[in-house]
């Protein structure tokens, strides 16, 4: 269903366990995510999307213009304000500065919610490992 015109009164729903996953890469990390866009509101921007955040990956410290967040499903979250099992909602008040994502052994998966137009702004990403 995504992607047909809204009409009011009518029910939506997507099977996300039969949607491919769509391979974000991060420039600024050089690393990927994974994300499913259920729903994106056009007259707020409020977002929902399914999400995977790779074993290994974090998404450095930064900001958004926004508030979202993250109710984990499988995995664990890691956050700069401690890790986060199954059946946890994280929420991240607008401006806050941040950092989360998968331990190292395991994915974690989670729907995202965010209230407006999602941005991201990086404040300090780690330094490239210098070349051999």
């Amino acid at each position: 269903m995504s992607g047909e015109a809204e009409s009011a009164g009518q029910v939506r729903s997507w099977d996300t366990n039969t949607m491919p996953w769509e391979i974000r890469h991060i420039d600024e990390l050089d690393g990927d995510l994974a994300a499913k866009q259920l729903i994106e509101d056009p007259d707020t921007g409020m977002s929902v999307m399914k999400m995977k955040y790779f074993a290994g990956f974090t998404n450095e410290w930064h900001t958004h213009n926004c508030a979202h967040g993250m109710y984990v499903l499988d995995g664990i979250l890691k956050t700069h304000a401690g890790s986060f099992g199954p059946g946890s909602f994280v929420w991240f008040p607008e401006g806050m500065e941040m950092e989360h994502g998968a331990t190292q052994d395991n994915d974690v998966t989670f729907l995202f919610i965010a209230n407006k137009p999602l941005d991201i702004h990086y404040t300090r990403l780690t330094p490239p490992e210098p070349a051999g």
